[in-house]
Formats: structure tokens, C-alpha cells, sequence
């Protein structure tokens, strides 16, 4: 196992913890990427999709996650540059850091390959991260 996964496996435990019982997988399913900028924002740093052991996904904002800030922006998915209202997952929690989102049964991580930050307010991308 390599070190950044050795790591994520220690951040995904604490943050599956921190949300309640929820079973998790020895070895979680794990997609990433890295947030780029879009409408003119700056947003960087890593994002992880881990799905959980009871069939549900919570996604990770790494450590090194930046939005140089903008109105009432929104963590969601999206696929091949189109963001997918129904996949909000909630206002962003800060504009830097480690956060988590609980996806909802709803949500099929599967339908989506980006994670967004979007400006509800205009309807635009702040951010997107390509899954792989």
C-alpha cells in the first residue's frame, strides 16, 4: 500500500467516525482529483469520493483544499462539464481544509465523473475536479 492511500485510509476513518456508525470497507472504493478554477476563481487541492461498506459515499476535500471565496458556495457532482443540480450535497463548510460530505442514498456516485463547487446564487462552476 502506498503512503498517500496508507494516509487517506487514517482521514477516511476519522471522518466516518465523526459522522456516526457507518461501516466501512478494509479497503474502500476510492476515486480522486484535483480541483481547477473556473469563472474566473481560484480553487485548488485534492478531492476523494470513498464509497463505504453499507453501500453509501461520503466526499473528502483534502488538507490542501482553497476557494478564494465567492457567494453561497455548494458542494455536488457532475458529469463531462455539466453540473447536476440533484446531486447538491450542501452549502461548503469552509473555504480551506479537510472537509467531509455524507452523499445521500439518492446520489449515485457512480452516474458522476467530477465533483463541483458551485455558486448557487449565479449558477456557475467555482470549481471541478475530474474523477479518476
Amino acid at each position: 500500500m502506498n503512503t498517500h492511500f496508507t494516509k487517506f485510509i487514517g482521514i477516511a476513518a476519522i471522518a466516518i467516525t465523526g459522522l456516526g456508525a457507518m461501516p466501512v470497507a478494509a479497503a474502500p472504493s476510492v476515486s480522486a482529483g484535483s480541483f481547477i478554477g473556473a469563472s474566473d476563481h481560484i480553487t485548488t487541492g485534492g478531492v476523494q469520493v470513498v464509497k463505504t461498506a453499507d453501500g453509501g459515499a461520503l466526499v473528502i476535500l483534502d488538507t490542501d483544499f482553497s476557494l478564494d471565496g465567492a457567494p453561497d458556495p455548494r458542494v455536488g457532482f457532475g458529469s463531462n462539464g455539466t453540473y447536476v443540480d440533484a446531486s447538491d450535497l450542501g452549502e461548503l463548510q469552509e473555504i480551506s481544509g479537510l472537509q467531509i460530505y455524507k452523499v445521500p442514498p439518492s446520489v449515485n456516485v457512480e452516474d458522476f465523473n467530477e465533483v463541483y463547487i458551485w455558486c448557487l446564487q449565479f449558477g456557475v462552476p467555482l470549481g471541478v475536479a475530474a474523477l479518476s
